[in-house]
Formats: structure tokens, sequence, C-alpha cells
């Protein structure tokens, strides 16, 4: 019996989580599940699946969701950064499943790494962050770090044995990141500055929060995932090419030297992901239905255009930069991303604040773990201006 602890039970990826989980109830319990403030979805989960902790952010959601289990269970509520990495790096933990949207993800998900835990690892910012002192942190703890991204865990899948060094000696020679392309795929440029927050969200092929559905329109997403790639498989980002596939049934390739391209297919469900890392090495039931490629029909492909999609551009410019250029990017796009979901600037304008935000500040090494969150800082300071001057300017 394997102890799960959740980071960020009540989003996307945490409901997908328990689902799967509580397919196996011979295999895993739940140690620990913790929330933002949505006080109300984390009693129903609580209720449901029982876990011997629940965490929420501040201790006024505590209280609130103390009123509501009071006398129902067993699960013991505590709030606030230091209950989150007590709950990732337990010593009764096994797993650690890290799908906190955002760089307030990062704190708790090196906890669990530090504790030497396996890390199921769906926050892409940790290693968009402080991917060098990350990775570093991983070998020197001796904890497992299994990706949960589909396009990471495809990738995963498609290593000898799950490698994730050395590949190059392994015959490797390209990582295959696709991407569906997001609801603005077709849509003429043209049209770009009428887009509204809910047609951002409306994904035509994943079911994701409103944050990571709007990277998805940007492709700033798929700019992270392949910061991401090149951190966690230890490639160079020339050697890391996206391709556009917008049935999204090819979740990403290996290409290798004598010819092969290996792919990792399946339905748009990120409940097949979640049990691969679960059980890896071995297979476990998910709740997905089989893919049938005969009703898919045909696959397609095609070139990103990065005028259509600048994001890619200023990710993959990040990466080049090196230091702390990279947590620069993040905070600024999570700044400008809430922002547009706001209503206080147009989509167009994410792609050039951020750039804006790149070249104002002068990136320091990632060696430091403080001048990483320090940067972050100055980053967001940088990008709250401009959006004041902009709101005077209009």
């Amino acid at each position: 019996m394997k102890q799960v602890t959740i980071l960020g039970a009540t989003g996307s990826i945490g409901s997908s989580a328990l689902d799967v989980i509580a397919r196996h109830p011979d295999r895993y319990a739940l140690h620990a599940l913790t929330a933002n403030t949505n006080v109300e979805q984390m009693a129903k989960i609580c209720q449901i699946h029982r876990p011997r902790y629940a965490v929420m952010s501040d201790q006024q959601s505590a209280e609130q969701l103390e009123g509501i289990l009071s006398g129902s269970g067993t699960t013991e509520i505590i709030s606030g950064a230091a209950a989150l990495d007590q709950v990732a790096s337990d010593t009764e933990v096994d797993m650690v499943l890290a799908a906190i949207v955002g760089s307030i993800g990062l704190m708790p998900t090196l906890a669990a790494v530090r504790a030497g835990k396996r890390v199921l690892l769906a926050n892409k910012e940790s290693l968009v962050m402080a991917g060098s002192l990350f990775m570093t942190e991983v070998a020197n703890h001796g904890a497992e770090l299994i990706p949960v991204d589909s396009e990471h865990n495809a990738i995963f899948q498609c290593l000898p044995m799950g490698a994730s060094a050395g590949l190059a000696e392994k015959g490797v020679t390209k990582i295959l990141l696709t991407g569906s392309g997001g609801p603005f795929r077709d849509l003429p440029l043209k049209d770009f500055e009428q887009i509204t927050p809910q047609q951002a969200i409306a994904h035509p092929n994943w079911d994701m929060g409103p944050k990571i559905s709007v990277d998805s329109a940007t492709m700033m997403n798929k700019g992270l995932e392949l910061i991401e790639a090149c951190w966690l498989f230890g490639m160079d980002e020339a050697n890391v090419e996206i391709v556009l596939h917008k049935q999204s049934i090819i979740h990403s390739m290996v290409a290798y030297n004598d010819g092969s391209v290996l792919a990792q297919m399946g339905k748009p469900d990120m409940r097949t992901p979640i049990a691969s890392a679960l059980a890896w090495p071995q297979r476990i039931t998910s709740g997905v239905e089989p893919l049938d490629l005969l009703r898919v029909g045909q696959l397609d492909f095609e070139i990103v255009d990065e005028n259509r999609f600048p994001c890619l551009r200023l990710a993959r410019e990040a990466f080049r930069r090196g230091g702390t250029s990279m947590a620069i990017l993040n905070a600024a796009n999570e700044v400008a991303v809430a922002s547009f979901l706001n209503h206080q600037i147009k989509f167009t304008e994410i792609a050039k604040l951020v750039e804006a935000t790149l070249l104002h500040i002068v990136p320091n090494s990632s060696d430091s773990l403080e001048v990483v969150l320090e940067d972050d800082a100055r980053a967001r300071k940088y990008m709250n201006q401009q959006l004041v001057q902009s709101k005077l300017r209009s």
C-alpha cells in the first residue's frame, strides 16, 4: 500500500488523480490532499476520499473546512506554507503528485524532492523557474522524478526504460513535442485583438483550468514544456522540436539515430499519464477508453508559426539566455495571464508585456533559490508597473 500526497487536489490534474487512485484501493491510500481556497470542493473530496490530512492555503479557509467536516471523519485540517511542506515530506509518504498550478508549487515540490520521494511532476513551473537547482536536488537526495504532463510522460515512456540522462549515448537524436495549437490555431491573425477570456479557456481537446488553458491558447504552455523537457531529459533546446498535432492523439515522440521514431498515443485524458506515473514501471487501469485508430481516421502534423505564437520564441530565448531568465519569463506570464482573465489587457498584449519584461530585467545566476525568488518578484513588480502605465495611457 503506497501512501500518496496530492498537492493541488481541487484542480483538473488532482481530480483525475483521485479518480485513478479510487480505482485501486488495494494499492494506494491518500495521506494528504491540498487546495488553495476552494473550501466547498475540498469538503466534497474529503468526504469521499477521507485523507489523513487536508491542507488549505490560509487559516480562514481551514476553519471553514473544519466547520463543514466537523464530526464527519478522521481528516486533520491544517493550513499554510509550512503545512504544504510537511505533507510533501512526511516520512510516511511514498509518492507526491505535484499538481499545484504556478510558481506557488515550487517550494512544496522541492520539499518532496529533498525528502527523497517519488515525485510525480505536473507542476512545470518548478523546472521552468529553477531547473538546474531542482535537478541537482533530485540527484543529491535520491528522489525519483516521473513527469505527469502528457507530453513529458509520453517522452519518458518512449525512452529506454524511462532513461533521463545520457540520451545521446542511447541513440536519441531529437525529442518531438506535440501540441494541439489550442483554440486559435486556425483563427485569422487579424481577429486576435478581439479574443476574449471565455474563448481562450475553451480548449478544443483538453479539460484544463483557466491559467493553463490561456497558456495553451498563446502556446506559452508549449514553450514552458520545451524548457521542462530540456531539464528533464538533458537535451539542448535545438534538439527539441515542436510539432502541431491537432488531434492530441500522439502525445510526443522520440527520434533515434537508426531512423526509428517512437510515439506514445492515447486519448486526450490525463488519467493515462497519471496512472503510468503512479505505477511505473508496472501498468494499472486508468478508466480511459482504449484508443480506436480506425475511428480517429487520420493524424495531421504541421509546423508551428511563431508569428502567430510569439510566446514560443520568448521561451526559447529565455532558455538560451539562461540563469533566472526562465523564472522572469514565468513570472511575467503569470501576471499577464491573470490580467487578461480579469479583462485588464488584450490577448495580444500577453506576449508583448512578457517580452518587455524579459528585455528590461537583467537575469542573474540561478544557482541560489533566493536569487530565483528575488528575480521572480522583480519581474512581477515590473509587470505590474507596466500594467498601471498601460491603464493610464488608455
